[in-house]
Order: structure tokens, then C-alpha cells, then sequence
């Protein structure tokens, strides 16, 4: 379960939108819908759901856009409009929560997600994924090109 130290602060890339959150997180789920594969531009999105009151938006204005889920509701994204950061998203049929996206958290360490949602559309690839190879830092991405090229692996 994701355990929160409150007030937990976070805020977009540039910093223009800072928000807390106040209350613990009813859970936090990995999505692995096309829309959230996009989203994230990865294999999946993690989605904090709160209620409405243990968000507080600190500073800045966010833009919103709706659009139709998968699912048939309405999802209302919310967003900078300086950096175009998704800080959280809602369903205006369900007001009562939201769901963070909590990657904007300042300390995302304690993010621990409790399941998994519309796996019928996790990426294939996605089982093996714990298993490749790692690198604690930027890759040298010539040195790993030019591997490549000569017919080696990058790793």
C-alpha cells in the first residue's frame, strides 16, 4: 500500500503548477490501457486515486481537456499549459475523486502500487521486462550505436 508522509508536495516539470496531497491515497494501480500507454509513452501509467479534498492545488492555473474512455466514461485531464505535465485526472460523473498521477510527486519512492488494471492490453513484451539488462546512469549512446553497427550488443 502507498503510504504517504503528509503533506506530500509535487508539481510538473517546470514548476509553474505546485499541489499537495492531504490525505492518504485510496490506492495506486498500474494502467496499462492504450490511453495510458500514450499517455506515459511506456507500457503502462501508475494512477493514484484520492477523494477531491485530499488534493490542494498550490500554485498555477491547469488547463483541461476532456476526452471518451475506453471505458465510455468521460475522462477530464488536467494539465500545465506551460509544460503540458498531466498532474491528475477525473470523471465529472464520479467528482468525488481523482486520480494523480503521481509520477509528479516530489518523493516517488514511496509509491507502491496494489494491482493492475486493463491487462488485456499490457504489451506482450511486458513479462520479461524485470529481466533486461540494467545501467545505473546515462548511457554513452555512440559507444551503444556503434556497438550495434560492429555487430555487438550495447550492453
Amino acid at each position: 500500500m502507498t503510504t504517504l508522509k503528509l503533506p506530500a508536495r509535487g508539481s510538473c516539470q517546470c514548476g509553474n503548477v505546485t499541489y499537495q496531497v492531504v490525505e492518504q491515497p485510496l490506492t495506486t494501480v498500474c494502467c496499462h490501457c492504450l490511453d495510458c500507454q500514450k499517455l506515459s509513452t511506456s507500457s503502462f501509467s501508475v494512477s493514484m486515486i484520492l477523494n477531491r479534498s485530499g488534493l490542494e492545488i498550490l500554485s498555477g492555473d491547469l488547463k483541461q481537456w476532456d476526452r471518451p474512455a475506453a471505458s465510455g466514461n468521460i475522462t477530464r485531464c488536467w494539465f500545465c499549459p506551460t509544460c503540458g505535465n498531466r498532474i491528475y485526472h477525473d470523471n465529472p460523473e464520479a467528482p468525488e475523486t481523482v486520480r494523480l498521477k503521481p509520477g509528479t510527486l516530489d518523493d516517488t519512492s514511496v509509491l507502491s502500487p496494489q494491482g493492475h488494471v486493463w491487462t488485456c492490453r499490457e504489451q506482450p513484451w511486458h513479462s520479461g521486462f524485470n529481466e533486461l539488462p540494467r545501467i545505473e546512469g546515462q548511457p554513452d549512446y555512440a559507444a551503444a550505436i556503434q556497438a550495434i553497427r560492429d555487430g555487438g550488443s550495447p550492453f
